[in-house]
């Protein structure tokens, strides 16, 4: 399949060899490739499932530079393309699919399910990648300064198969296996680590079915985080199991029958009762978000270092008020005013005089604003999208005039 950005991707399918109850999608760790996973399907007994093992960007038989490149959220967008893939290609709907990822494949669907909020049925992270041991003191402060110097820095990793996996043969292919990539971008590597994070801080948002899987002689991921994440966790339906002994590729571990075993009980009990998608009709009046809005919402004391910041922050903007068009414009009519996000989107800076340019300039390549042009991007993407849908189904240019068919568009 060709995902986002033309990128062709590889998988591989196993067919539901029972009555069908849905699907699974496998996601390998990093460095590896979906036929590293080819087991699973046998193992865990997933004959009710379409099984699926993809080949992330730049792994396996994938295009793209070997690796995975540079850019994270290209690979969690690819997850997403490919399960609409398979949700098209194989008419299995949304909720009927379960989503198993492993190390730095946890990571990439932990990401995905938390920043896309699929309906999905079920989500196991076996060995969940969110704080790599990189053992060197200080190592990702001088791998954060390295890039500013090298750019395209890449890293070998240090990982074995013996700390992997204490089975012996599977260690052994690790190292034989031509189609594994043993160094990654450093920029990736850095990216995953900040992804990580911020999953974990924020992992009370993910509301879906969850199975989080530990192995307990990790050798190469913390497992504090690991236990953070799930403590954290929003889904009213998630369990933690812990596996004495056993090393980080919990499903290639020479005694990883407990683990095929869990993990297929898991997903069997999410597709034995009905997909219950989480209800935040009062979200606003309850739950982490309003916790947090709550939080910020709360004055600070007028000399706390917080309080002192923020005082200094709104001088500064209504210093910059005086010289840039855009910080007027903000300061006047609000931030979050539709003057303001017309300015924003324009992109075009002025003030008054070089210097108001500058800061306008400044302001508006402040992160949050070039998201907000991102999501622009992406609107009309999608915009784009189902208009060539509409007219490949013979609709009129004018767009579907029966209100099936705008309701079906709107539902898009």
């Amino acid at each position: 399949m060709h995902s986002h950005d033309g990128t062709s991707l590889s998988f591989l399918h196993w067919r539901a060899t029972e009555d069908r109850k849905g699907a699974v999608v496998l996601i390998h760790r990093g460095h590896e490739h979906g036929e590293r996973l080819a087991h699973v399907a046998e193992e865990a007994g997933l004959h009710a499932y379409h099984v699926y093992a993809l080949d992330m960007r730049g792994h396996g038989a994938s295009e793209g530079p070997r690796g995975g490149g540079d850019r994270l959220d290209h690979i969690v967008r690819d997850l997403e393309c490919f399960v609409r893939h398979v949700a098209a290609e194989d008419g299995i709907m949304l909720s009927d699919i379960a989503v198993v990822g492993q190390s730095v494949g946890a990571v990439v669907a932990a990401s995905w399910v938390h920043d896309y909020a699929p309906p999905i049925r079920a989500l196991v992270l076996a060995a969940p990648a969110f704080e790599v041991r990189l053992y060197v003191p200080l190592a990702e402060t001088g791998i954060r300064q390295a890039l500013r110097i090298a750019p395209r820095l890449r890293i070998k990793s240090y990982v074995t198969g013996s700390m992997l996996t204490r089975d012996a043969a599977r260690a052994a292919s690790y190292h034989a296996d031509e189609r594994i990539t043993r160094d990654i971008s450093a920029k990736l590597l850095i990216e995953l680590q900040d992804t990580a994070r911020r999953i974990v801080a924020d992992a009370d948002m993910i509301t879906v079915p969850t199975q989080v899987l530990v192995a307990g002689d990790d050798r190469v991921v913390a497992t504090a985080p690991i236990c953070a994440f799930y403590d954290t966790l929003g889904s009213a339906r998630c369990e933690r199991q812990v596996y004495p002994g056993l090393r980080h590729d919990l499903l290639g571990e020479r005694d990883r029958a407990p683990v095929m075993a869990d993990l297929s009980r898991f997903i069997d009990e999410a597709f034995a009762r009905p997909a219950e998608p989480a209800c935040l009709l009062h979200a606003d009046r309850a739950g982490p978000g309003r916790t947090e809005a709550d939080r910020l919402a709360t004055p600070l004391p007028p000399l706390s270092p917080s309080g002192l910041r923020w005082r200094a922050a709104r001088a500064g903007i209504a210093i910059g008020a005086q010289l840039s068009r855009g910080m007027a414009i903000g300061r006047d009519a609000g931030f979050d005013s539709g003057a303001a996000l017309d300015y924003v989107y324009r992109n075009e800076a002025a003030g008054l005089g070089p210097l108001g340019r500058l800061v306008d300039r400044i302001y508006l390549d402040a992160p949050g604003w070039r998201g907000i042009r991102q999501r622009r991007r992406h609107v009309e993407e999608l915009i784009g999208e189902a208009v060539r849908r509409l007219e490949a189904e013979g609709a009129p240019r004018g767009g579907p005039r029966d209100p099936d068919g705008e309701l079906r568009l709107i539902h898009e």
